[in-house]
């Protein structure tokens, strides 16, 4: 077997450390056991019940000094890929324990955020991790809480949250890709009243989007910059102990450069986001809870794109000029929890969706969709099984014009003794169709079909982990076995969407561990291994890798007020699909890349409040492509360009807490 120079230095690297790597096992009852409102407890709750879940603190994203959400899940979520097209602020390619892009449900407090126009295109670039508290990963189906697109999994993305004491923070940096980034968060209660408000810029001009020899000289916007404004607003009244009401508004406003390596003067979108919800919790007694949500989910984004005219060097081509696309999407959810008689808890709740939206580029028609679901889980308690915890639940969907849905779960966690456990979760999913793939009316490209019924998915998830608190200050470790068939799967018959007969397989592993070597030093590893294909193909599935590796290493001496965390990433084998290009129809292979970040922070003054942090990402500054595509030369040849990732850059920043 032949390795790559990355393959051997990734192999050197672990057997050099193997007897010390792992990743860090979540603490989830320390960071979450504060929450008392059912919505915010869903994932305490479903990590009892067999279900793994990962959660990055806005602490571990402050001491590696990360700017935006995808960044930080790409370098420190367990089993999660990810690979921003062109650096922070853009589209990305993700998979969740080796699922597609669009299996993933992304959220913000409970509120979802994925693009309801194109369930491809990862909602993120306009999300800064400046306004995060923490980051909530579920992995496997979870569609029986969060319904549609929940197939692989849920990431959630909570923001500030409530103090009873006034406190806040001012930050601001700078990075080696012309870019700064300035933000404030200040939070406090007066009485019965509790307040957040945050607010962020960022800004860069960033960095070349493609290699030289892809770049043509009619692309005369080279560098794929951003701008990204963001303020955030949380107000709660306590009623009582025992109920409370919260509002939660969100505005976002930006200037994206989508990078093209021909043609291009300049193509950008500037959008402008709200996100608005409500929610009340009120415990009517010790065995009965209730909560109530309603939100609103406004996402509008004006295209531009100007080319450089060949034929007249100089004059400028209007191709569009501030296009229009953009949805609505609001809802309202009610949920229940009631501990009716010893031995069993049960959930009963009402979700209803309604979104509309319209693109004025790719001709998509304003329509709308409506979708209102009716679930139930039932859980036993310690008063049935004292080391076991089993959970079944059921949801049922009806969607306008095309019927209806049922999906189910069942999921347990049974403790052989205080050092091994076995966790389980199998059930069904679906994913409905997007409003390109229903109502898609461009005469250049494959029509929407209004009649699509959503993909149906059968997940398992089993794993075996344990705690060995001998070895060193504790190691602990899980095996993860994953198999995911997706039916009903959305493709295109003679230009027009159809729901094929074709499945869609991927089965896997994942290992997980996370070893304390001291009280100052802590190691990490996680390593996924996927199998994904169609029926009737051997080929990977695209974008789709077959391996990844993600490790950690971080220190934090007692006697000095210090951090630094040295971060890993591999990835293997991933293809790009490039429409044909190949003559026998494969696809383009890329991936086999590490990149390397280091970080570190040192705090000032009485009690810590001044900090100053930096950050080296990609340290060695790995040349990769995190996707290839198709393009024409300016001579009319057709060609493949590969979007680069970021190159070595250095990124400094300082902050006050008060």
């Amino acid at each position: 077997m032949k390795f790559s120079s990355s393959q051997l230095f990734l192999i050197t690297f672990l057997l050099f450390t193997g007897s010390v790597i792992s990743v860090r096992a979540t603490e989830i009852e320390e960071i979450l056991v504060k929450e008392t409102g059912i919505e915010e407890t869903i994932p305490l709750d479903l990590s009892k019940y067999g279900n793994r879940v990962e959660i990055i603190t806005s602490q571990e994203i402050e001491e590696h000094g990360f700017n935006d959400i995808a960044q930080t899940v790409q370098m420190l979520v367990p089993g999660l890929y990810i690979a921003p097209k062109n650096g922070p602020f853009d589209y990305f390619n993700g998979s969740l324990q080796g699922s597609r892009s669009q299996d993933i449900l992304w959220l913000v407090d409970g509120v979802r955020i994925s693009n309801r126009l194109y369930n491809t295109t990862m909602p993120l670039d306009t999300i800064p991790a400046h306004m995060v508290e923490r980051i909530e990963v579920l992995k496997g189906g979870q569609g029986i809480f969060y319904g549609t697109q929940s197939v692989s999994g849920v990431v959630n993305i909570v923001t500030k949250s409530f103090r009873s004491e006034t406190d806040g923070a001012i930050s601001a940096g700078a990075h080696s890709n012309e870019g700064y980034n300035v933000n404030g968060q200040l939070r406090g209660s007066i009485g019965n009243h509790e307040y957040v408000f945050y607010a962020s810029r960022d800004e860069a001009d960033g960095f070349q989007a493609f290699s030289d020899s892809d770049t043509e000289a009619s692309a005369t916007d080279r560098k794929r910059g951003y701008v990204v404004n963001n303020v955030g607003l949380k107000y709660a009244y306590n009623f009582s102990d025992a109920s409370h009401v919260m509002l939660h508004y969100q505005y976002t406003d930006n200037k994206v450069d989508f990078a093209r390596p021909t043609d291009v003067a300049e193509a950008f979108n500037e959008r402008s986001e709200d996100l608005f919800s409500i929610k009340w919790d009120h415990q009517f007694s010790e065995n009965i809870s209730l909560f109530v949500k309603g939100y609103y989910h406004n996402w509008s984004s004006d295209w531009t794109e100007r080319h450089n005219d060949l034929t007249n060097p100089g004059s400028i081509i209007n191709i569009s000029d501030k296009e229009f696309w953009g949805y609505e999407d609001y809802g309202v959810n009610t949920m229940g929890k009631f501990n009716l008689h010893k031995g069993m808890e049960y959930v009963l709740g009402y979700d209803h969706q309604s979104f509309s939206g319209r693109d004025d580029v790719l001709l998509i028609a304003d329509q709308s969709e409506q979708v209102g679901a009716v679930y139930f889980q039932a859980r036993t308690t310690s008063a049935w099984f004292e080391n076991t915890s089993l959970a079944f639940g059921v949801r049922h969907n009806e969607q306008s014009d095309a019927g209806g849905t049922t999906v189910w779960n069942f999921s347990g966690k049974h403790e052989f003794n205080d050092s091994v456990f076995m966790r389980g979760n199998i059930g069904t999913a679906f994913r409905l169709p997007d409003a390109w793939q229903l109502f898609g009316n461009d005469p250049c490209c494959t029509q929407g079909n209004p009649a699509l019924e959503g993909e149906e998915s059968v997940n398992v998830n089993v794993a075996l982990g344990g705690q060995l608190d001998n070895i060193a200050n504790g190691l602990s470790w899980e095996l993860i076995g994953f198999h995911r068939a997706v039916d009903n799967l959305i493709g295109s018959a003679n230009r027009i969407r159809i729901n094929s007969t074709n499945k869609v397989e991927m089965i896997g592993g994942e290992l997980i561990a996370s070893l304390a070597i001291n009280p100052e030093w802590q190691t990490n590893l996680d390593f996924v291994y996927t199998d994904a294909e169609a029926n009737g193909s051997d080929q990977q599935i695209v974008d789709i890798p077959r391996t990844t590796v993600k490790w950690n290493l971080n220190y934090q001496p007692q006697q000095y007020p210090l951090g630094l965390s040295l971060s890993l990433i591999h990835v293997g084998d991933v293809f790009s699909d490039v429409g044909g290009f190949f003559a026998t129809g494969e696809n383009a292979e890329h991936g086999d890349y590490t990149v390397v970040d280091l970080s570190g922070y040192y705090q000032l003054g009485q009690d810590g409040k001044h900090r100053l942090g930096f950050r080296a990402e990609n340290l060695l500054d790995e040349n990769y492509n995190t996707s290839i595509r198709t393009a024409t030369r300016d001579n009319g040849t057709a060609y493949l360009y590969g979007n680069r990732g970021v190159p070595m850059s250095f990124h400094l920043n300082y902050t006050y807490r008060f």
